[in-house]
């Protein structure tokens, strides 16, 4: 059963929800809270039902079939397949760091704080059955070779926020904003001209840090974040990252702890933050190639 609370913040309404394993919440521009509820409503939706389709914890949605081919070639749906011609995509640009192959690596990392780091033999073992390159997809058909998995896990939630914003510009002239779990995209600028106000905790170091943090201030776009500050592992005083480089199968090391990125839509922000990390202690230096206003914590 999906629960929703809707309360009057100020002058906005925040509906909040759970899903994809974290708390969820939209921020309507309006004191109508039967509005927000309706708004609301639409975003938890949409969001449970990217989380069903795409996660890799069920056992009877396509990724799981995908998974399970052993081999054989899997027709997929058109939405699967864009999001599949998107992981090309990044996995072209990225020059194979960004690979929907590699979460077959959480086999062999634990990222609960400790110094329980895989051996080498762990992570080749795994690498057999890594690289975008040795599977096939020809759009709708995507054929793994057997052992291998995809996860889209990198690209679900940023997509969640996207298409729910494209909903809810669609049934409201409202502005709103929709915020999974950090991932945050507004869908239009507010009626009274305000910005809406993100946090962002410790800035760069070529910010003035403050006591209360910096913030963003948004009218029309998105913001994503990506980081270890919760998931790593630590060893000899060498910090691993969560975020796995999927050509060696081991934890990026050196990264800012944390980087957030503006974009026009949360998938853009949420690829751009991760592909930071992924460039470890050049993180910056990759950002600022990209052009993007960008936060990193280190």
């Amino acid at each position: 059963m999906l629960t929703l609370s809707v309360r009057l913040q100020n002058d906005y309404c925040i509906a909040q929800f759970r899903a994809m394993a974290g708390p969820c919440e939209v921020l309507i521009d309006s004191a109508n809270l039967q509005l927000a509820r309706q708004l609301g409503v639409i975003a938890q939706q949409e969001a449970t039902r990217i989380e069903n389709k795409f996660s890799r914890y069920r056992n009877d949605n396509i990724i799981y079939h995908i998974n399970h081919s052993e081999g054989s070639p899997v027709e997929v749906d058109s939405e699967t397949a864009d999001l599949l011609d998107y992981a090309a995509l990044c996995y072209e640009i990225s020059d194979g760091l960004f690979d929907i192959t590699s979460g077959i690596l959480r086999r062999a990392w634990y990222f609960d704080g400790s110094a329980n780091i895989p051996s080498q033999q762990q992570i080749d073992e795994l690498l057999e059955y890594i690289g975008w390159e040795k599977l096939t997809w020809q759009r709708p058909v995507i054929t793994l070779q057997a052992g291998m998995e995809i996860d889209l896990g990198g690209i679900g939630k940023e997509y969640a926020v996207d298409c729910s914003a494209k909903l809810l510009r669609a049934a409201t002239q409202t502005s709103c904003l929709i915020n999974f779990g950090g991932d945050i995209a507004v869908t239009r600028p507010r009626q009274s001209g305000n910005s809406w106000s993100i946090g962002v905790a410790n800035p760069t170091a070529t910010q003035q840090p403050t006591s209360t943090g910096t913030f963003i201030q948004i009218n029309q776009g998105a913001v994503a974040t990506s980081g270890d500050t919760n998931r790593y592992l630590l060893k000899n005083g060498i910090r691993y990252s969560h975020i796995l480089n999927p050509k060696t199968g081991w934890a990026v090391t050196g990264a800012p702890h944390s980087v957030t990125v503006t974009a026009n839509t949360c998938t853009e922000a949420g690829i751009l933050s991760t592909l930071a990390l992924l460039h470890g202690a050049n993180a910056e230096q990759f950002l600022k190639q990209q052009e993007v206003q960008y936060w990193c914590e280190w």
